[in-house]
């Protein structure tokens, strides 16, 4: 659940702009649709703003963004807290040694990697997504990090679906989410 006031008139908006399509990419799924979103360029600087105030006193020298969508909101709250960005990719898109981790999706499972190299041991990191459901993707995020000798500060989404109870399986780490699903 989000920290920010109840009354801050940017969640609504940010809310409103976000399409759910049943059945995609399973029967069954409930996908939460964040593209709608980028269509708003206010509502999406405001998606970018909330998190940014949350972060840039927060002396996070990474922002790593679970591909793809963390990739859409990880760079630009990298560039204004002044942290570089490393993104955690899909297996096999990466050149060069990597870090492995599987995990389990709410429809299925897949793999992330990150290069080896590019968080230094000490480095305090912020995991970005756009979405928490059962939270295989970002305890993967997390475990790559910490593999690599990173302090993982905390996970922030966009969007957190409750009822899947993701934020059990991050053994207490903390997740800023702006919205829950509806």
């Amino acid at each position: 659940m989000s920290t920010l006031k109840a009354d801050d008139p940017r969640i609504p908006a940010i809310q409103s702009r976000i399409r759910v399509v049943p059945n995609f990419p399973k029967p069954g799924i409930m996908f939460q649709d964040i593209t709608t979103l980028l269509l708003d360029p206010k509502v999406f600087k405001d998606t970018i703003d909330l998190f940014v105030e949350r972060y840039k006193f927060k002396n996070i020298s990474v922002v790593a963004g679970i591909e793809a969508r963390g990739f859409i909101f990880g760079p630009p709250i990298a560039l204004a807290i002044g942290a570089k960005f490393v993104p955690l990719r899909k297996p096999n898109k990466l050149p060069g040694k990597v870090f492995r981790q599987e995990y389990e999706l709410e429809y299925g499972s897949d793999c992330l990697e990150m290069h080896v190299g590019a968080v230094a041991s000490g480095e305090r990191a912020l995991v970005v997504d756009d979405l928490i459901a059962t939270g295989g993707t970002l305890c993967a995020a997390i475990d790559l990090l910490e593999r690599a000798g990173a302090e993982v500060f905390e996970c922030a989404c966009v969007i957190e679906i409750p009822a899947l109870k993701g934020r059990e399986r991050l053994n207490g780490k903390p997740v800023f989410v702006l919205v829950d699903s509806q």
